[in-house]
C-alpha cells in the first residue's frame, strides 16, 4: 500500500513538473483576439517602417514608455556611458520616428506572448528579440498595459527590458 501511494504522489508530482511553464491567455476570447490583432499589427508596422501605424495603436493623450536595463547589459554600457541610468524614458513618437527613419530592415519578434483582460482594461506579457537587418541588437521582456476605447483596444504604457 505504501509503494503504491508513493507511486501515485511521484507521478503527480511529474504531472505537475511537466505542465507547461507559462501562463494562458485568459479573459473574453473577442476581446483577447482584438488585443492579439494590435501586436500583429504592431509587428507589421515595425516591418513596415510606418511610424503613423503605430502612433495609431497607441492612446493619443497619454503616453508612457520606459525602458529597463538589465543588470550585466547596464554594467557593459556604463564602461562607455558611466552616467547612464537604469530606467529610460522615452515617447511613443520618438520610436515612430525611429520606425520610419530607419535605413535598416527591422522587426521585432515576440515569443510566449501573454494577454489577460476583463474587456476594459488589458496587459501583454512577451519575450522579444529586435532585429537590424537580421541581426539581434536588443532582447528582453516586453509589458504593454492596454485599455478598450470607443475606437477599439490602445496601449496605454509600454514598458520593456535592454539586455544582449
Amino acid at each position: 500500500m505504501r509503494t503504491l501511494r508513493s507511486l501515485v504522489l511521484l507521478l503527480a508530482a511529474s504531472a505537475c513538473f511537466s505542465a507547461p511553464l507559462h501562463a494562458a491567455d485568459s479573459g473574453p476570447q473577442a476581446d483577447v483576439a482584438a488585443i492579439r490583432q494590435v501586436v500583429q499589427q504592431f509587428q507589421a508596422a515595425i516591418v513596415a517602417h510606418d511610424g503613423k501605424a503605430i502612433g495609431s495603436l497607441f492612446l493619443q493623450d497619454h503616453d508612457s514608455w520606459l525602458s529597463v536595463f538589465d543588470a550585466p547589459t547596464l554594467a557593459k554600457a556604463r564602461q562607455r556611458h558611466p552616467d547612464i541610468k537604469k530606467v529610460v524614458r522615452s515617447t511613443r513618437q520618438k520610436f515612430a520616428e525611429f520606425v520610419q527613419a530607419s535605413p535598416n530592415a527591422i522587426e521585432e519578434r515576440f515569443y510566449n506572448v501573454r494577454i489577460d483582460t476583463n474587456g476594459a482594461v488589458g496587459s501583454v506579457y512577451f519575450d522579444f528579440d529586435f532585429l537590424e537587418d537580421g541581426k539581434v541588437t536588443n532582447r528582453g521582456a516586453e509589458t504593454w498595459q492596454m485599455v478598450r476605447t470607443e475606437d477599439g483596444w490602445k496601449i496605454s504604457s509600454m514598458l520593456y527590458s535592454i539586455g544582449d
